[in-house]
């Protein structure tokens, strides 16, 4: 049976390798992202099964909006937008600027998810998915950034409960080190990637097709029973004991 699938985030990265990994199999699937260009390549390279609807999904304004060209039912919400906006910010000098970086953090990796969820509840299909892209961070601390995606994680344990008892499963999938994607806006030296590469028990970065997959399975019948976890893909990098 088609379902459809929106992936917040899509254009690049994590995001288009979910989106593509749902295209795979025959489910049609929504794509937001803020810049319009990379939204329109992904949905031109996934086909006739892929919808690009532009959208900064911390805005509420626009994000009604966009919810309003979707379908009545949702079968999976994959909240993967966000990132670590420390990247594009300067040093903080003084309580304001402060103030503004977490606040920036907070309101991309967090809000995002929580606006876009409480927008399509009501169209979240019985039986359906809610996947939020956490991080590593989360447990090994990254600032700001870590902090929120530690919100994320707790969040989703009380977004599990609430629809739980409409057969909705919510979890996390905590990526390690990813290669392939914009996260560190190329700044990565040879030495940090090695130094993140030699973290892992399997000797390698982990790929944007990684975690699309352990997504995919979140989603899948096999998962039912699956709700209100955070899913460690890292390849060792941080172990649960």
């Amino acid at each position: 049976m088609t379902r459809t699938a929106l992936v917040t985030g899509g254009g690049t990265g994590i995001g288009r390798a979910v989106a593509a990994r749902f295209t795979a199999a025959g489910d049609r699937v929504y794509l937001t992202g803020r810049r319009e260009k990379p939204l329109r390549e992904a949905t031109t390279a996934l086909g006739e099964l892929a919808h690009a609807l532009p959208c900064d999904n911390t805005d509420p304004d626009r994000l009604a909006a966009a919810v309003a060209e979707l379908p009545d039912t949702i079968d999976v919400l994959v909240n993967n937008a966000g990132g670590n906006t420390d990247f594009d910010l300067p040093e903080p000098d003084g309580l304001a600027a402060l103030a503004r970086r977490w606040q920036a953090n907070v309101n991309a990796n967090l809000i995002s998810a929580v606006l876009t969820t409480h927008a399509v509840g009501d169209r979240l299909a019985t039986g359906g998915a809610v996947v939020h892209i956490g991080s590593i961070a989360a447990d090994q601390g990254a600032g700001s950034y870590g902090a929120a995606k530690a919100a994320l994680a707790a969040w989703n344990v009380d977004l599990a409960k609430q629809l739980g008892a409409r057969g909705i499963t919510s979890n996390v999938v905590s990526p390690g080190y990813v290669e392939e994607t914009e996260f560190f806006r190329d700044r990565l030296t040879g030495d940090r990637v090695g130094r993140l590469v030699d973290a892992t028990l399997t000797g390698r970065a982990g790929t944007p097709a990684d975690i699309a997959e352990t997504v995919f399975f979140l989603a899948s019948p096999g998962a039912r029973h699956l709700t209100g976890q955070a899913i460690n893909v890292n390849g060792g990098a941080h172990t649960s004991r």
